[in-house]
């Protein structure tokens, strides 16, 4: 009976009071944060001679090159690896270990800590940016188990990278990067298990930080469509295959405008450097987020108009990729997402 009463009071003056008491204290904390980012853009973590542990590193490394930073880079194919390397000692790295391997394999997570610390004897930062996407409609989907690995690479492969790595992180105080996407609090259509997976993610780094306090800081990074192979087309398909299709990958990304990698980059390193929490590439993005927040039903139903596919129509024939191949693409891809060559 008590939780009850309790329960009952609360939800006629909880609510009111809680409203009011953040709308007292916001302004002062809003002032705080204010000062205290200023202070961080002036006065930005060093990272000449840091350790950098990087998965999903066969791009768009180089910003922690300039910085003069010594990496381990992680990746799956060691010949995009090495030539990853050598550009970034060509762009000021002061040492380059190259570690072939699988994020989805918690015995190669071990390795790759063990090995990057057996060669530097330390670490400062790990940045967890290995992940793939997939995309159809779940309804449309044979198997959903065939996108398991899924689940296995973008969430278990950034939680067993960061098991293994958190003791030495937190001898040197050192920083989490974790590149999730938008779709963890904007879903899109034909996404959902992508989207979940990157839901998951966002909320266990959010609630490590809260376990580990001041220990180990963290960066939570959320992008839009960046450049890279799933915007240039590579995606996992219904029957659990990567295939390149770039229709697909044209009604996905609509009318979006396209970040060029070397932006979003560079906006990575410098929020780690300065300590942020949150990170969203490009920054007008993060207004999507109010509209998820205040009217729901208006973004759904806009995605229904956009993504959805009419009755017996392909998935690709959706109004979101007309809307692009009108000349969309001309306007908000880069250059690289206009060919058809991809990695493999």
């Amino acid at each position: 009976m008590a939780p009850d009463l309790v329960n009952g009071v609360l939800n006629w003056v909880g609510t009111p009071a809680m409203v009011a008491s953040l709308l007292l204290f916001y302004p002062p904390y809003y002032l705080f944060k204010t000062c205290y980012s200023f202070l961080s853009w002036l006065f930005p973590e060093d990272l000449a001679g840091k350790v950098v542990l990087i998965t999903g590193a066969s791009s768009g490394i180089g910003e922690y090159a300039l910085n003069r930073a010594s990496l381990a880079l992680v990746a799956r194919r060691e010949s995009s690896l090495r030539h990853v390397a050598d550009r970034a000692l060509e762009l000021g790295a002061r040492d380059v270990v190259v570690l072939p391997g699988d994020v989805s394999t918690p015995d190669d997570c071990d390795r790759f800590v063990r090995t990057a610390i057996s060669h530097y004897d330390r670490l400062d930062h790990l940045v967890c940016n290995a992940g793939v996407a997939s995309v159809g409609a779940f309804e449309e989907i044979p198997d959903v188990t065939s996108y398991s690995s899924q689940l296995d690479v973008n969430f278990w492969g950034s939680v067993q990278t960061t098991f293994a790595a958190l003791p030495h992180l937190k001898r040197s105080r050192g920083r989490i990067v974790v590149t999730a996407s938008a779709t963890g609090w904007n879903p899109v259509p034909r996404m959902s298990i992508y989207n979940a997976a990157n839901a998951a993610l966002i909320n266990f780094f959010e609630t490590l930080r809260t376990e580990l306090g001041n220990q180990v800081g963290i960066t939570v990074v959320t992008p839009g469509w960046v450049e890279s192979e799933m915007s240039r087309g590579k995606f996992l398909k219904e029957h659990g295959q990567v295939e390149v299709d770039q229709e697909m990958r044209d009604a996905q990304i609509g009318l979006f405008p396209v970040e060029y990698a070397k932006n979003c980059a560079k906006a990575m390193v410098q929020a780690a450097r300065q300590g942020e929490r949150y990170l969203t590439v490009p920054a007008w993005f993060g207004a999507m987020y109010l509209w998820r927040l205040f009217a729901p039903e208006v973004v759904e139903a806009c995605y229904r108009l956009l993504y959805m596919h009419g009755h017996g129509a392909r998935q690709a024939d959706a109004p979101s990729r007309t809307m692009a191949e009108a000349g969309g693409k001309q306007l908000l891809y880069p250059t690289s997402l206009r060919s058809d060559e991809i990695k493999e």
